[in-house]
């Protein structure tokens, strides 16, 4: 991953999103870009022709908002060796966010698919205290589902940093590693 002063109105959006894979979603959240089709934006794009047609948003104020989101991400992400551990040390829950067929072919001991009836008991039942990991392939929408659970209380909704690809390279390589295409 670079380094997050690689960020400039000449990075591309498709660098942005591996930069800091949070920043769709920060940028959806306060400027309404990025979220749907009419408010999309290509990966070719820089941050700066974004930027301009989308009501002249200044680059530097965009940039220093999404470097300070990326901390935040940062406050609700765990790593593969804290996760680890906390497994061996705690009742942690894993919780899966890809598709059925990913789950199937890969995934950690112990982890539950998430589905609808899940959630709904989740948010119903669930301790909001107790750590509750979200993962899905590289990292990225494991972060959705910790901001959201977050924000329904969850005060250890994390998202394992690197996904499930981290965790079979830095904890268990048997765990088969994949390429979306």
């Amino acid at each position: 991953m670079q380094a997050t002063a690689a960020i400039s109105g000449e990075t591309t959006m498709r660098d942005l999103l591996e930069i800091s894979p949070g920043a769709q979603r920060s940028l959806f959240r306060r400027y309404h870009i990025g979220g749907c089709a009419s408010c999309g934006f290509r990966p070719e794009e820089t941050l700066a022709e974004v930027c301009a047609r989308n009501e002249n948003l200044p680059v530097p104020e965009v940039i220093d908002y999404l470097l300070a989101s990326q901390e935040e991400d940062r406050l609700i992400q765990i790593s593969p060796t804290e996760l680890a551990q906390a497994l061996r040390t705690s009742a942690a829950r894993v919780i899966d966010v890809r598709t059925r067929e990913e789950f199937e072919a890969a995934r950690i001991e112990g982890a539950i698919l998430l589905n609808q009836d899940l959630m709904q008991e989740i948010l119903a039942r669930w301790d909001r205290t107790a750590l509750i990991v979200f993962i899905d392939h590289k990292g990225a929408r494991s972060m959705d589902a910790a901001a959201y659970f977050a924000g329904h209380g969850f005060t250890q909704a994390r998202g394992l940093l690197g996904g499930i690809d981290a965790w079979s390279e830095e904890i268990d390589p048997s765990i088969p590693r994949y390429h979306l295409e």
